[in-house]
């Protein structure tokens, strides 16, 4: 890499932190010195500074971080309330809902119920920290689980999710064998998938 590919690597790797990066690690990643790194790093400081732009860099010790610039703080927690305040979607709702009565559960049990790919819909929900991953299960590809956090309780004003209103044909299976089910399910869908094409 030339020396503005350099800077430009050391540039991505401190948006996509989002928090402060030790300069020794940059160099180990670029495989050159602390010095040339910490160079690269102070050009794209400067660069900010030029050209008036809402982010800049700030060192910490021996790490550096992108951050927004003090004087659009009023901006920024303003657009930040906005998001984190947004009301949720329907497909929102579903999945929570999904979650509340059947957790622990993964992605997978989720998107079967629902039928529709959720990797965005979860990840506003964990966003929100209406939901969260509790762990992973002792399958091949070890599968994320999720379930309700404290913040869900609040949000719905109720003390254990055994206030939860009552729901007909709550599916009680436990999660290995919800797991097996999708598995089952995606075997059969591939070998008639082969059948049909040998027809």
């Amino acid at each position: 890499m030339n020396v503005n590919e350099m800077q430009a690597a050391a540039e991505a790797m401190l948006f996509a932190c989002g928090e402060p990066v030790e300069i020794d690690r940059i160099a180990e990643i670029l495989e050159i010195d602390v010095e040339n790194a910490e160079s690269l790093v102070l050009n794209i400081a400067a660069k900010y500074d030029e050209s008036n732009s809402g982010i800049k860099i700030v060192k910490m010790d021996k790490k550096y971080q992108i951050c927004t610039r003090k004087e659009y703080a009023e901006q920024v927690r303003d657009i930040l309330d906005m998001k984190k305040n947004a009301p949720l979607s329907q497909a929102a709702f579903e999945v929570l809902a999904v979650v509340a009565y059947n957790q622990p559960i993964t992605k997978a049990y989720i998107e079967q119920v629902r039928g529709v790919d959720c990797s965005g819909v979860i990840s506003t929900l964990c966003q929100k920290g209406l939901i969260e991953e509790v762990g992973r299960l002792e399958l091949p590809g070890r599968p994320l689980i999720y379930g309700t956090t404290a913040e869900f309780l609040k949000c719905f004003c109720i003390n254990s999710l055994d206030d939860l209103p009552d729901i007909p044909e709550l599916n009680e299976k436990p999660i290995e064998e919800q797991e097996a089910e999708v598995e089952l399910e995606k075997m059969e869908a591939e070998i008639k998938e082969t059948a049909d094409s040998e027809e």
